[in-house]
């Protein structure tokens, strides 16, 4: 495995334990991909740090159980804005 491959999957590694962030947020910080980040976290952390995987492997664990919440919200979000900015439209439009 490439030295940089290795710093960053601790950098990622580091940056998720400390913000809790998602594997999507992580992913656009980084300039990497959701895949990336996830076989980073996964695969490569095991084996360069197991105690920092460890912690990392829950973070994911509570992500993947409220994830059927966190996607009922952003679908929620998302029509609100829709509707309010169809208002505007036809108001506008009278």
């Amino acid at each position: 495995m490439h030295d940089y491959i290795k710093e960053r999957t601790i950098k990622i590694g580091r940056c998720i334990v400390e913000t809790k962030h998602t594997v999507r947020t992580i992913a656009k910080e980084f300039g990497v991909s959701k895949s990336t980040v996830h076989k980073d976290l996964t695969e490569r952390l095991p084996e360069i740090n197991p105690d920092l995987a460890d912690q990392v492997k829950h973070i994911l664990e509570y992500h993947k159980s409220i994830r059927h919440l966190r996607g009922g919200e952003a679908t929620k979000i998302k029509y609100k804005k829709d509707t309010s900015s169809k208002r505007e439209v036809i108001s506008a439009a009278n």
